[in-house]
């Protein structure tokens, strides 16, 4: 008979040794932690009126805040214009595009002004459109019925009217 060599291996060493506590031992240790937190954080003592407290001069109210920054004129101005710009394009007929066009009118120095179009910008340096007048824009929103540029500069003379306009197209 050939005697094998047996490995004997000690179960103890197979099972780990527990380090962790059973559920039952961390709810219990839990417990036991909050019921001290709270009787430690309460004082013995009855609640008592507090005193009053010393009379003290009281600060002068803050100056009031300033007013909100009023609309140049100029931001006045292209709100306008782009509400009928926006009009005159989405009018429901032509009647009612003309009532408009003529409404905007009397915001212009006169029917001629210029109404210039940049179609390119590099470098600070501007490419503008066929430069084209007031009137001839608002008939071309009429007509196209398309709105398709915003206001990116205005210039007012003397009386508030719009002197000359320059028109961007959106993106």
């Amino acid at each position: 008979m050939i005697f094998e060599k047996k490995k004997i291996i000690n179960p103890n060493l197979l099972m780990k040794k527990r380090t962790i506590l059973s559920p039952v031992s961390k709810i219990a240790f839990l417990a036991l932690f909050v019921l001290l937190s709270m009787g430690a954080c309460k004082s013995k003592k009855k609640v008592v009126a507090p005193a009053p407290a010393p009379a003290t001069e009281q600060a002068p109210p803050p100056p009031p805040a300033p007013a909100p920054a009023q609309p140049s004129a100029e931001e006045v101005a292209v709100g306008k214009l782009e509400n009928y710009f926006s009009s005159i394009a989405n009018a429901s007929n032509v009647d009612a595009a003309n009532r408009t066009i003529n409404e905007a009118l009397n915001m212009f120095t006169n029917k001629e002004t210029p109404v210039l179009i940049v179609i390119h910008e590099e470098s600070g340096i501007k490419d503008y459109d066929e430069p084209t007048t007031i009137e001839k824009y608002l008939h071309y929103l009429k007509d196209t019925k398309k709105n398709l540029n915003f206001v990116s500069d205005i210039r007012l003379d003397n009386s508030g009217r719009v002197s000359e306009l320059e028109l961007r197209r959106r993106k």
